[in-house]
C-alpha cells in the first residue's frame, strides 16, 4: 500500500468529495492562493477553482457565519480555521448556530458543514495558541467532533464528515501533517463514533486520541519492556464516544489509564472515567487514572512545555500505578 502525508490524505479527502459532489466547497484564509496555511489544500484552487476554493478575510466570525448560511441553503461547505485557538471568535456560529438550527427550526433546515484545523500544541507557539478545545465542542449537542490520529483515518473519517448531515468539528494537529502513514487509493469510508483496538493487551488499557496516541503507544512499548501488557484504543471521535469498545476493554484488563492533552477539569478523560466506573465498576482492579496537560497556559519555554505536557514517563507512572508497582 502507498505511504502518504497526514496533509495529503487530507487533500484526497476533501478533493475526492468535491469531485463526487458539487455543493461541497472549501473557505478559510489561504486556503487559496497560499495552498493552505499547512498545505492541506495545495493544487485545489487551479483543479476546482475560485467559487470552490475561497480565501476569506481574517474574520473567523464572518466567514463561519456564510459557512453556515451556505449549508442551510443546502451546499455543504468545509471551513477551515488556521487554528482552532481563532475558532473562538466564531464560537457563536458554531455553538449557536451550527448546532442548534435543526431542533430550532422543527427539522426543517439542516446544517452539513465541517469545520476543520489544527489543534492543540504545536511547539513554540504560546499560550494563546496552544490549547485543546474537543471537549469544548463535545460539550455541545448537535455536533460530532473528530480527532484522527493518523493519515488513513484522517482520510477516511474527513469523507465521513464531508458526506455527514450534521454539523462536524474535525481537529487535526500542526505537528502530524507532515507524518506518513499507509493510505489505500480506492475509496473508502471510517464511520464517525467508532473506537479502534490498535494494540491487544492484557494488564491494562490505554485510551486516548488525536496526536496523544503516539504517547500512548510509545508508552505501551517501554510498558512491554517491564512485562506489562497494555491495550491501546484509539477513540478516534470524542462526540459521540464509543464507550462499549472502551468497557469491553476494561472488562479484560481490569484497569485504565487515559492520557489526553487538554486541562483535566471537564475533559474527555474525565467522562471517559466516569463512563467506565458506571458501567465496568465491579471489573475494575484499580482506581481509573488519567494523563492531561497540567491545569495551566502552555508556556513559550521549551523546558515548561515538556514539564506541562503528557509524555511517556508520566504515563508509566499512571500504568505502573494502576497495577500497584510504584
Amino acid at each position: 500500500m502507498r505511504v502518504i502525508q497526514f496533509r495529503e490524505a487530507l487533500r484526497e479527502a476533501m478533493s475526492e468529495e468535491m469531485r463526487r459532489d458539487p455543493r461541497v466547497f472549501l473557505m478559510g484564509e489561504e486556503v487559496a492562493e497560499y495552498n493552505g496555511a499547512y498545505k492541506v489544500s495545495q493544487g485545489m484552487l487551479d483543479e476546482f477553482g475560485p467559487e470552490r476554493v475561497i480565501d476569506t478575510p481574517i474574520a473567523e466570525l464572518g466567514f463561519a457565519g456564510i459557512g453556515v448560511g451556505a449549508a442551510i441553503n443546502g451546499l455543504r461547505p468545509i471551513v477551515e480555521f488556521m487554528t482552532f485557538n481563532f475558532s473562538l471568535v466564531a464560537i457563536d456560529q458554531v455553538v449557536n448556530s451550527a448546532a442548534k438550527i435543526l431542533p430550532m427550526s422543527a427539522g426543517q433546515y439542516g446544517c452539513p458543514i465541517v469545520f476543520r484545523g489544527p489543534t492543540g500544541n504545536a511547539g513554540q507557539l504560546g499560550a494563546q495558541h496552544s490549547q485543546n478545545f474537543e471537549n469544548w465542542y463535545a460539550n455541545t449537542p448537535g455536533l460530532k467532533v473528530v480527532v484522527p490520529s493518523n493519515p488513513y483515518d484522517a482520510k477516511g473519517l474527513l469523507k465521513s464528515a464531508i458526506r455527514d448531515d450534521d454539523p462536524v468539528i474535525f481537529m487535526e494537529s500542526e505537528l502530524m501533517y507532515g507524518d506518513k502513514g499507509e493510505v489505500p487509493e480506492s475509496e473508502y469510508l471510517i464511520p464517525i463514533g467508532q473506537a479502534k483496538v490498535v494494540r491487544e493487551g492484557s494488564d491494562v488499557t490505554l485510551v486516548s486520541f488525536g496526536k496523544m496516541m503516539k504517547v500512548a503507544l510509545n508508552a505501551a512499548d517501554e510498558a512491554a519492556k517491564e512485562g506489562i501488557s497494555a491495550e491501546v484504543i484509539d477513540l478516534r471521535t470524542v462526540r459521540p464516544i464509543d464507550y462499549a469498545t472502551v468497557v469491553n476493554s476494561v472488562k479484560k484488563t481490569n484497569r485504565l489509564v487515559i492520557v489526553e492533552e487538554a486541562w483535566p477539569l471537564a475533559s474527555i478523560s474525565t467522562d471517559v472515567g466516569f463512563q467506565v466506573q458506571r458501567m465496568a465498576f465491579d471489573y475494575l482492579d484499580a482506581p481509573v487514572l488519567r494523563v492531561n496537560s497540567m491545569d495551566v497556559p502552555l508556556s513559550y519555554a521549551p523546558t515548561l512545555i515538556e514539564a506541562v505536557l503528557p509524555n511517556v514517563k508520566r504515563t508509566m507512572q499512571a500504568i505502573k500505578s494502576v497495577l500497584y508497582r510504584n
